[in-house]
């Protein structure tokens, strides 16, 4: 069971003053029984209050604001968290029939819905030819799984800075190369059209004696969902079971639901935005400075407010009722 200490900072330079800089944190790790969170210390400049809230997607988010005037924006969160094996799913094959009609029957339940979902791109049909060639007809939902992990690592190479966060799909596929990132988004629309719900997951991978691509930086990968099992992650960076080593931070449909940092502020645009990682196993400190320790708030099912309980279909609406309105005045 090991200990990993963790440290991410994020340090946004403006180039001439700005304010009113709203902001939203994805910093908080997953708890649950194979995540210990030991410690989690956060430091923001000028020290504002973090309120924290629960999202559709049952992650931790923080939203503060910076009202007054400043060139610098820096958040620095340090984590000490504890990851516990999880075992592998019992795939012996006599259960493979049961386990699809198991997927084909969760398909239009709510916790499931949104990890089938697929967003329209160009290429779609040769990857969908891809996902159906690689299938056998002995394979279970968990082999099916690992086929797309290991054809995702094989077939596109890793480089980094030859994709941004708004690529798209078709970009990737064409270029065959991306980062983590952009694995983790092709692993999950492969899952997605075979009917096994994928999700994106954010946070960061820590060292072992092998080394691992990913490292020193924040992470993403996929999980699938395996029934009579539960979500199994896959990391087709590095063409392995995302586990003991992988600290998740958040889950979503991709990118967009997992952001570490974001935000935005008035004031001219130009501005660049530093981020250090490091993660370790040894117990020096990594940071002698004072913190702040954000709110600890702790939801029941009955205080967690109505908007993060709306499935994507009642947020599409609200969008478009939105959209009405403004266009209308």
């Amino acid at each position: 069971m090991p200990i990993f200490k963790i440290k991410h900072i994020t340090n946004y330079k403006y180039d001439s003053p700005v304010r009113d800089s709203a902001n939203q944190i994805i910093l908080f790790p997953i708890k649950d029984d194979y995540q210990k969170v030991i410690k989690h210390d956060l430091n923001i400049s000028n020290g504002p209050d973090v309120d924290i809230f629960i999202d559709y997607y049952g992650n931790e988010v923080g939203i503060f604001t910076q009202t007054e005037r400043h060139t610098q924006l820096k958040i620095f969160s340090k984590i000490y968290v504890e990851t516990i094996s999880k075992p592998l799913p019992q795939d012996d094959g006599i259960f493979k029939k049961d386990q699809w009609k198991t997927l084909d029957d969760i398909k239009h339940e709510v916790p499931y819905i949104d990890y089938l979902k697929h967003t329209y791109f160009e290429e779609a049909d040769m990857l969908l030819q891809i996902t159906k060639d690689l299938r056998t007809e002995e394979d279970t939902p968990y082999k099916t799984a690992v086929k797309f992990c290991q054809y995702v690592f094989n077939h596109f190479e890793y480089i980094k800075g030859v994709t941004t966060v708004d690529s798209t799909l078709d970009e990737i596929i064409r270029l065959r190369a991306g980062v983590c990132q952009d694995f983790a988004h092709i692993l999950t629309t492969m899952l997605r059209f075979t009917k096994i719900p994928a999700r994106y997951v954010s946070g960061y991978i820590c060292p072992n004696k092998d080394g691992m691509r990913g490292e020193g930086a924040t992470h993403a990968w996929a999980e699938a969902y395996i029934p009579d099992y539960g979500w199994l992650g896959l990391d087709p960076t590095n063409n392995c079971i995302a586990n003991e080593n992988h600290v998740r931070l958040a889950v979503g449909r991709d990118f967009s639901d997992c952001s570490p940092v974001k935000g935005v502020f008035k004031g001219a645009s130009g501005h660049i935005m530093e981020v250090n990682v490091s993660v370790g196993h040894d117990d020096e400190d990594l940071e002698t400075e004072n913190y702040v320790q954000p709110k600890e708030v702790n939801y029941s099912k009955s205080t967690v407010p109505s908007q993060t309980i709306k499935n994507s279909f009642q947020r599409h609406m609200d969008a478009i009722i939105q959209q009405q309105q403004q266009q209308q005045q």
